[in-house]
C-alpha cells in the first residue's frame, strides 16, 4: 500500500501486523470453554485522532523550517484537537493548517497515555501554503485471525498482539474500527530474511467492530454467529504448558481455518505483561511448502495442545521463518476482563 506524502503529512493507511508488548492479570475469571477461531478477519481502523509518523524540514523562502519539531511535537504523538475543533482525518488537519493564515494554533496531543497542549505556528512553504512538517497517519487497513469467540461476553480476541503503526511501532489509538469476513485468494511465502504474508479481499459480511486495542490482541463484539459452526474448547491454564506436538489453525485458503501441525519448543516466560511465552515451530510439511512456514496475517491463530486452546500465533522469526512465538489465550482473556 502506497503513502502518499506531502510535508505536511499524508499516509492514509498501512498494514498492520507488527510487535507488541505489555499487560494481563490473575486467570480467576476466565471462561471455561470457547469457540475456536482461525478465521481470517479484515479490519478498517481509523485512530482516535492523527498519529505522527515522522517530521520533515521545509524550505520557506529563506531557510528550512519545521514548526512540528521547533513547538515540541513529537513522532507518536497523537493530534486530537486544534483550537479545540476535534481533528479525526489527516483531510482535518490539513484543512485547519492551509486556512489557518500563519496564525500560532492550539494543538490538544495525547503522549504516553498523558494529554498536551502545544502551540503551533505553521509556516509558508516556496508555493504560499502553510505546513506543519510532519507526516500523520489516520487510519490503516489489513487482514488478521481471528483466536476465539466467548460467547457469554459476545467478544471476539484476535492478532495476540496490538494493531500497530506500521513505520513506529507505536499501538494506534483506537477510534473506530469495523471487522468483516475476509477471503484468503494467495499467500506470499516467507523465506530467510523476508516475512511473507495471507494476501485476500474484504468481503460485504460486517463480522462486528473492535472495541479495544492491546499489546496482547484486538477485542471486539460481534454481530454475526457463524463461530457457532466451530468447536468449543476450553482455555488450557499456564499450569498446564508444557512442549512438545502440538496444533494451529490458520485460513491459509478462502475462509475456512485448516489443522496444521507444529511442535511447541521452549517456553520464554509465563508473564502476563508479555506476548512472546513459548516458540513454536511449524512440522506440517504442507504449510511449510505453502506459507513457508509462518506469515503475517497468521498472528491469532489459534494454537490447541491436547485438546484445549493454549494461545495463539504472535511473531514469526525472520531469520527462521518456520519459527515464531505464542502468547497464553489465559492471559489475552485475563486481560480483557481487567
Amino acid at each position: 500500500m502506497k503513502n502518499f506524502k506531502k510535508i505536511i503529512t499524508i499516509a492514509l493507511s498501512c498494514v498492520f501486523l507488527t510487535n507488541a508488548i505489555v499487560f494481563g492479570a490473575a486467570a480467576a475469571s476466565r471462561p471455561k470453554t470457547v469457540y475456536l477461531g482461525g478465521q481470517p478477519f479484515g479490519v478498517r481502523f481509523y485512530n482516535s485522532g492523527v498519529i505522527i509518523i515522522d517530521t520533515e524540514d521545509f524550505f520557506d523562502g529563506e531557510k528550512y523550517v519545521c514548526p512540528a519539531k521547533a513547538s515540541g511535537l513529537e513522532i507518536n504523538d497523537v493530534i486530537t484537537a486544534v483550537n479545540g475543533t476535534r481533528v479525526k482525518t489527516n483531510e482535518d488537519l490539513q484543512q485547519i493548517l492551509f486556512g489557518s493564515g500563519g496564525q500560532e494554533l492550539e494543538f490538544t496531543v495525547e503522549r504516553d497515555k498523558k494529554q498536551l497542549t502545544k502551540r503551533v505556528t505553521p509556516v509558508k512553504n516556496t508555493v504560499g501554503v502553510y505546513l506543519l512538517g510532519a507526516w500523520v497517519r489516520d487510519s490503516c487497513a489489513g487482514i488478521g485471525t481471528v483466536t476465539y469467540y466467548d460467547d457469554d461476553k459476545n467478544v471476539f480476541s484476535a492478532l495476540g498482539h496490538g494493531i500497530c503503526d506500521n513505520d513506529t511501532s507505536a499501538l494506534l489509538p483506537l477510534g473506530e474500527a469495523e471487522v468483516v469476513r475476509s477471503n484468503v485468494s494467495g499467500v506470499t511465502k516467507s523465506s530467510v530474511g523476508s516475512t511473507g504474508s495471507l494476501n485476500g479481499y474484504f468481503t460485504d459480511r460486517v463480522l462486528g467492530h473492535l472495541t479495544k486495542n492491546t499489546d496482547l490482541g484486538v477485542f471486539g463484539t460481534t454481530t454475526d454467529n457463524f463461530y457457532q459452526n466451530y468447536p468449543r474448547v476450553e482455555i488450557a491454564g499456564l499450569e498446564e504448558f508444557s512442549t512438545g506436538k502440538a496444533e494451529i489453525f490458520s485460513a491459509t485458503d478462502g475462509t475456512d481455518p485448516q489443522r496444521y501441525e507444529i511442535e511447541i519448543r521452549r517456553l520464554c516466560n509465563k508473564s502476563a505483561k508479555s506476548n512472546e511465552n513459548f516458540v513454536i515451530k511449524v512440522t506440517d510439511e504442507r504449510l511449510l511448502q505453502k506459507c513457508g512456514g509462518i506469515v503475517q496475517g497468521m498472528s491469532g491463530s489459534p494454537i490447541v495442545k491436547d485438546g484445549k486452546l493454549l494461545g495463539a500465533v504472535t511473531h514469526v522469526f525472520i531469520n527462521r521463518p518456520d519459527e515464531g512465538y505464542g502468547v497464553f489465550a489465559q492471559n489475552m482473556v485475563s486481560y480483557y476482563e481487567e
